[in-house]
C-alpha cells in the first residue's frame, strides 16, 4: 500500500468511526468545546479589562493638590519636578480656574458656589501619566513619590477604580486557568473513554487487521486521527459561541467600555491569536486523549 493510500485509509477510517459512534463522539466534542469556550472568554475579557487599567492613566488625571500658601514660582518649580520624575507633562490649575470648572460641570447647582464665602479648593498640578507607567503598581508608586514632595498636600489618581478593575481581571485570568485546568483533565479523560469505546466496539475489525500483519502503528493512526477531529470539532464549536457571544452581548459591552475608555477604546472580544490559541489547544486537547486511549491498544 502506498503512501497516500495509506493517509487516505486512515481518514476514512477515522471519519467512519465517528460516523459510527455520533452520540459518544458528541459528548467529548462538547466537553472540549466548553472547556476552550470558557478558557477563551475568561482571556478575552481579562485582556479587554487589562486594556481599560492600562488606558486609565491617559483616561484619568493624576491630580496633585498643592499648599494653598505655595506661590506661584513655587508651583513652577514642583511642576518641573513633577514632570522630571514622571516623565509626564503638568498643567498647573489655579483655585478659581478649578471652582469655575466645577461649576460648569454641576450645571444648575453650580450657581449654588457663587454664594460660598471664599473659594474652598486649593490650587492643584494635573499629570497626564506616559504610558509605561499606567499600570496600577506604577500609578501607586508615582503617587508616593508625588506626596514625598514639599508644598503638596494630596494626591488622586482614582486609586480604587484602578484596583478593582485591576483585580476582576486578574481574578478572571486566574480563574479562567483554574476552570481550565479543572476542565481539561475531565475533557482527556472523557475523550479517552470515547475512543476506549470506539476501540471496543471495532476489536474484531481490529483482530482482523492484525492477523492480517498490520503493525500496532497502523492499527493506532486511525483512533489517534479521531481525537485530533473531535479536538478541532471542539475548538470550532468554541469559537463559534464566542462569536455568538459577541454578538449577543457585544454590543452592551461595547456601549460600556466606549463610556470608560472613550471613543475608539473598544477592541474585537475574539482576537485572531486567541483564536489560534483556541484551534491549538482543541487538537492538543483531542491529541492527548487518543493518546492515552491507544497506548491499550494491545491489551484490547
Amino acid at each position: 500500500m502506498s503512501a497516500l493510500a495509506k493517509v487516505a485509509y486512515f481518514w476514512r477510517s477515522a471519519a467512519s468511526g465517528l460516523r459510527h459512534a455520533p452520540f459518544v463522539h458528541f459528548i467529548a466534542v462538547t466537553t472540549i468545546a466548553i472547556a476552550l469556550f470558557s478558557a477563551g472568554l475568561a482571556q478575552a475579557l481579562g485582556q479587554r479589562i487589562d486594556g481599560l487599567v492600562g488606558s486609565l492613566g491617559g483616561e484619568v488625571q493624576v491630580t496633585v493638590y498643592l499648599s494653598p500658601g505655595l506661590d506661584e514660582e513655587g508651583a513652577s518649580v514642583l511642576r518641573e519636578r513633577m514632570e522630571a520624575r514622571s516623565g509626564g507633562r503638568a498643567s498647573l490649575v489655579p483655585p478659581q480656574a478649578a471652582l469655575d470648572r466645577l461649576a460648569r460641570e454641576l450645571g444648575d447647582l453650580g450657581e449654588a458656589l457663587a454664594q460660598l464665602p471664599e473659594n474652598p479648593l486649593p490650587p492643584s498640578l494635573e499629570l497626564q501619566v506616559p504610558a509605561e507607567r499606567r499600570t496600577p503598581g506604577a500609578l501607586k508608586a508615582l503617587a508616593e513619590e508625588l506626596r514625598a514632595l514639599p508644598g503638596v498636600t494630596g494626591v488622586d489618581y482614582g486609586e480604587e477604580a484602578v484596583e478593582r478593575l485591576s483585580a476582576i481581571s486578574r481574578a478572571l485570568r486566574y480563574g479562567g486557568w483554574v476552570a481550565f485546568a479543572v476542565v481539561l483533565l475531565a475533557t482527556v479523560i472523557i475523550v479517552s473513554a470515547t475512543l476506549q469505546l470506539a476501540i471496543y466496539a471495532r476489536r474484531e475489525e481490529i483482530e482482523i487487521q492484525k492477523l492480517v500483519g498490520a503493525t500496532d502503528r497502523f492499527v493506532k493512526v486511525p483512533f489517534l486521527i479521531e481525537g485530533f477531529l473531535q479536538g478541532l470539532l471542539g475548538a470550532a464549536v468554541a469559537l463559534g459561541g464566542l462569536v455568538l457571544f459577541e454578538r449577543l452581548v457585544g454590543p452592551w459591552m461595547t456601549s460600556l467600555f466606549s463610556f470608560l475608555l472613550g471613543p475608539g477604546g473598544s477592541t474585537p472580544l475574539l482576537e485572531p491569536a486567541l483564536a489560534l490559541r483556541l484551534l491549538v489547544a482543541g487538537c492538543v486537547l483531542g491529541l492527548g486523549g487518543s493518546f492515552i486511549a491507544v497506548g491499550r491498544f494491545l491489551r484490547v
